[in-house]
Formats: C-alpha cells, sequence, structure tokens
C-alpha cells in the first residue's frame, strides 16, 4: 500500500505555490502585487514560484499596461484548478490517517 504523503505534489507542495493556487482558486485573477503581499514573499521570490507553476501548465500570466504603469495579472488555469483538488485530497488522506493507528 503506498502512503499519501508519496503522492503529495512536488510543484505544488511547496508553501509559496500552494498559496498561490489557493488564493487564485478564491477568484477569477489576481495581480502581482496581492499576490505578493497576502503571501508575505519578495518580488523575486513571487516570480520565481509563478515561473514554476507557468511552467507546469498551471497558471497564466497576463502583463499589461494600466495608466501607464505595467500591471501582472495572474490565473489559475483548468489543470492547475485540477492539480490543486487533488493535492488538497491526498493531504486529508494523509491527515484522516494520523493519529487513527491505521494506514490511509
Amino acid at each position: 500500500m503506498t502512503h499519501p504523503s508519496s503522492i503529495l505534489d512536488d510543484t505544488i507542495h511547496q508553501r509559496v505555490r500552494l498559496g498561490i493556487l489557493a488564493v487564485l482558486s478564491e477568484s477569477r485573477r489576481a495581480d502581482f502585487a496581492y499576490l505578493q503581499e497576502v503571501l508575505e514573499v519578495t518580488a523575486g521570490n513571487l516570480s520565481q514560484h509563478l515561473a514554476i507553476l507557468e511552467d507546469a501548465g498551471h497558471i497564466q500570466i497576463a502583463k499589461a499596461f494600466e495608466d501607464k504603469r505595467p500591471h501582472t495579472w495572474v490565473t489559475v488555469t483548468r489543470k492547475g484548478r485540477t492539480a490543486l483538488a487533488a493535492e488538497v485530497a491526498t493531504m486529508r488522506a494523509l491527515l484522516d490517517g494520523l493519529g487513527s493507528g491505521q494506514r490511509p
């Protein structure tokens, strides 16, 4: 029997990336500054995590100008929503097995 922790997705399970997907799952889109503030990370750190999620196909990034200023919008893809749901289900199975004396 495989333990649920072995199927956690390394791309998503990291704290900041999990946070990004969680925030985006609650809204249609979020801007870079909001994600940086709510996740309490530096701009460079957030950029790196966004690039990893974008490369995996979990998010889309759109850059635009608003009032002559650059603005970055981030949205979660269908693949990202599915991956987040699977990660949450895996974490639930893992947590449900804790303290039960039974293997999940």
